[in-house]
């Protein structure tokens, strides 16, 4: 038989495009002999965070429009979260900038990483992203995350007491996920990557689907 097909994903908990592509991701790992390996990276309001001083002053309206219209038509729930996984703010001149300040996402891209490497990250962020945009208010408090993370297979207390001891080693790794996702040909999450071939957006895993069913795709 021959060797899984893999795919490389780029993935941001402060995306909600990766939110919708995820459970889709999470079903092909089951049902085909694909492997997906999950790459965490940190969301362009902390890579690139000028990226929002640029944007046309209609963006924000039709990126609402959109994303609740493809959440509809995937039926999953969708509701920005609170909190929001970064913390921004609008200033003066109506720029909306990144806090210095960041309580959430480290921890979240951090634990990710490290989901990935004890076997199951897509399953994980699949969980973790359904609390965090499918409106759980305090997603951060209580026992959200951990009976999320429970979902996955994953204990949450030994994911958080891990990340504190090895930060610096889980922030090389999401550096080098970074500089993989750049060197795939897109900068956007969610991106998957296939032999060279970046597939940038939910809207795109029809797509790539079909790449891997050209390249001999099997069901398990």
């Amino acid at each position: 038989m021959a060797a899984p097909l893999e795919i490389d994903v780029f993935w941001s908990f402060r995306s909600p495009w990766s939110y919708l592509a995820t459970p889709r991701l999470r079903d092909w790992q089951s049902r085909y002999a694909l492997t997906v390996n999950f790459r965490p990276v940190y969301p362009l309001a902390i890579r690139t965070p000028e990226f929002f001083h640029n944007q046309h002053p209609q963006w924000l309206g039709y990126f609402l429009t959109d994303l609740i219209r493809c959440a509809e038509y995937l039926d999953l729930p969708i509701s920005w979260p609170e909190p929001d996984p970064v913390n921004q703010y609008v200033d003066d001149n109506g720029l909306r900038q990144t806090g210095d300040e960041q309580p959430y996402i480290h921890r979240l891209t951090r634990l990710g990483a490290l989901a990935a490497e004890q076997g199951d990250g897509i399953a994980f962020a699949d969980e973790i992203a359904r609390v965090i945009w499918g409106g759980t208010k305090n997603w951060h408090e209580g026992d959200h995350l951990a009976e999320a993370a429970a979902r996955a297979g994953f204990d949450l207390a030994a994911l958080d007491r891990q990340i504190e001891v090895e930060a610096d080693r889980l922030e090389a790794v999401i550096e080098d996920n970074q500089a993989a996702h750049e060197a795939a040909g897109h900068w956007g999450v969610p991106t998957c990557a296939f032999r060279g071939e970046p597939f940038f957006g939910q809207d795109r895993l029809d797509v790539l689907l079909w790449r891997l069913q050209q390249a001999g795709l099997a069901e398990r």
